[in-house]
């Protein structure tokens, strides 16, 4: 992936205690070629699992999930932070932000996360594994099937890919320098 290396060298800001911010381009305003080219990249990677469903955590992993999602023509789903007075069949897990430093119960509703589901789950960062966690206590928690986890960027110094969740799983992360 050139086009996401040239623009984190060109258009990404580091900051004090291992943020990234890449917020002109992939989690604030958002690069559509960018996300395109990402959500190309995680067909390529996971093209040749029985993925039937795209998940995601809001807000910053909506993005290339849906462009995954409508490149593999799969539906795709997010955990959402905050409960909605109408949702209804709630799973829960709390996630704990490395960005905001804080936690977050994040909820999805069984009525769209199943058991028949093999779930990929995409997101933005990978960095100690806090949300892949979340994700893989409500695919559990559904009964659903988790195929792989992508990443568009890993921070490796923070150990995430080090968390055992399963050799199939986290052998398929794809994005990182």
């Amino acid at each position: 992936m050139q086009l996401l290396k040239k623009r984190i060298l060109q258009d990404g800001k580091c900051f004090e205690g291992g943020i990234l911010k890449v917020d002109s381009f992939i989690n604030h305003q958002m690069d559509p070629i960018l996300m395109k080219s990402v959500g190309v990249e995680f067909v390529r990677r996971f093209a040749s699992t029985n993925v039937n469903k795209i998940m995601t955590i809001e807000a910053s992993g909506i993005a290339p999930a849906i462009m995954t999602g409508y490149l593999m023509d799969l539906p795709v789903v997010f955990a959402k932070k905050k409960s909605p007075k109408t949702i209804q069949n709630v799973l829960s897990t709390t996630v704990h932000s490395f960005t905001k430093d804080r936690d977050y119960d994040v909820i999805i509703s069984s009525d769209f996360l199943t058991p028949n589901d093999n779930v990929l789950f995409v997101d933005d960062f990978l960095a100690y594994g806090n949300a892949a966690l979340g994700i893989v206590d409500l695919v559990k928690q559904a009964g659903a099937n988790l195929v792989g986890m992508g990443f568009i960027i890993e921070k490796e110094f923070q150990n995430g890919r080090k968390i055992r969740i399963s050799p199939k799983t986290l052998g398929t992360l794809s994005l990182y320098f």
